[in-house]
């Protein structure tokens, strides 16, 4: 028997084909699913409600076939920044490598440049359509990282750029300090004395004023070594805050074993990673997030371990990597198209990649990424025949209708609904 709902619940959004990317990737082929105060408060088949899911003053959505998933989350972006690198894009085209471009001072530091002379509004209204893009796909849950910045001021401006984005527009907004993605030239030939200032000086300022959620470093040999990376972990752990890794993306020296070993969210890109790596992986709980656009954008052709990631039963996630250097784009449903063909997930993995695996490497498992009683009401609707088409179109968006805390924010409801 179905147990009874709180007379508070507020809505009933019914007759859907709803995908739950819970563990066992659920699929209710005639569901329903109602919300309460912003939470789901069951879910289930028609017709096996709780009794006082009847009445007949409850708000009611007849979603009419339409395929219902998680809010998608893209669990690595660099939305926030000034300027593009387009001319650095022609450079590569022509043979040029991104190693290259950055020793001459491009690469993250073109962006740095743009990114101090942009005002903190500025900042907002360059990323607004780029993430009003990201939501139209489904998107409910983003990361934005700092890192153009690289100064005290400026990285705090990413940073409070990144939340009001999230005051702005209807989606959960997780920040990470990235201030460790490359040396600025203030700091230049002393890359131990600038880890331990935003270890000792920035970190807890910035932690103070409430703007960091996790911290990362670019852990490359064109940027920071595992030496200093400890470093940095060491600090962030002491404030309890959070860890990532960009690692193994153009090399490998260790990046991803010391940041598994330390309890990292995440390790990002690893296309140098190898067995070793991911069976850190799995053992640490740590996830393994794929960012295929990258691997598209540089035209790599080093593939990450994605059969060893499998092996090791490792979580996989894939997110954009929305950045004006190696990953111009702010489409999560072509970083899965990518992610099927260029890394060859399945589709099944590839949606778990943008809904429960992403929640797990932003630190929110049990809060959002799935549908199940008590998470967070976050859902989109899908004009779809089967969930095979999500990790299939590129160029197209099949996405309807997303809602937020149980409340419609993009899109519209289908023809011939009747709320009442």
């Amino acid at each position: 028997m179905p147990k009874p709902l709180n007379s508070d619940a507020v809505s009933l959004w019914h007759n859907a084909c709803i995908a739950t990317c819970d563990e066992r990737m659920r699929v209710i082929e005639k569901g329903a699913l109602a919300v309460r105060n912003g939470r789901i408060a069951w879910l289930g088949a028609v017709g096996e409600e709780p009794a006082d899911l009847r009445r007949a003053n409850l708000e009611r959505h007849d979603l009419q076939g339409m395929w219902m998933t998680p809010g998608l989350i893209d669990c690595h972006t660099h939305l926030v920044f000034a300027g593009t690198r387009a001319r650095e894009y022609a450079e590569r085209l022509r043979g040029a490598t991104y190693a290259q471009i950055a020793a001459r001072g491009g690469g993250i530091l073109t962006t740095m440049r743009a990114t101090r002379q942009a005002s903190l509004e500025e900042l907002v209204d360059y990323a607004a359509p780029r993430l009003a893009a990201l939501l139209g796909e489904g998107v409910t849950t983003i990361e934005i990282k700092s890192g153009y910045g690289l100064t005290l001021a400026d990285e705090a401006k990413m940073l409070r750029a990144a939340r009001r984005l999230g005051e702005r527009f209807p989606v959960t907004v997780k920040t990470t300090l990235l201030a460790a993605h490359t040396l600025p030239p203030e700091f230049a030939s002393r890359p131990d004395d600038y880890i331990d200032t935003i270890a000792c000086e920035w970190l807890p300022a910035l932690h103070a004023e409430g703007l960091v959620d996790a911290v990362d470093i670019f852990c490359e040999k064109i940027a920071f070594d595992t030496r200093q990376a400890e470093r940095l972990f060491d600090a962030a752990l002491g404030l309890r805050i959070p860890i990532k890794m960009h690692a193994e993306q153009l090399s490998n020296i260790g990046g991803t074993r010391l940041a598994a070993s330390r309890g990292a969210l995440s390790c990002d890109h690893l296309e140098y990673a190898q067995a070793a790596e991911a069976q850190a992986l799995a053992d640490a709980g740590t996830v393994a997030v794929l960012l295929p656009v990258a691997f598209y954008g540089l035209a790599d052709t080093h593939l990450p371990p994605i059969a060893a990631l499998r092996s090791a039963g490792a979580a996989i996630a894939v997110a954009t990597d929305c950045n004006p250097g190696s990953a111009p784009g702010a489409s999560l449903q072509l970083a899965m198209s990518m992610a099927t063909r260029l890394f060859a997930l399945t589709q099944e993995e590839a949606l778990a990649g943008v809904t429960r695996h992403a929640a797990r490497a932003l630190g929110l498992c049990g809060k959002c990424g799935m549908l199940a009683p008590g998470l967070a009401a976050d859902f989109a609707l899908w004009d779809i025949e089967s969930i095979e088409e999500l990790g299939y179109w590129s160029g197209f968006n099949p996405c309807h209708a997303v809602v937020r805390a149980g409340a419609l924010v993009h899109g519209a409801l289908p023809r011939g609904d009747a709320s009442n």
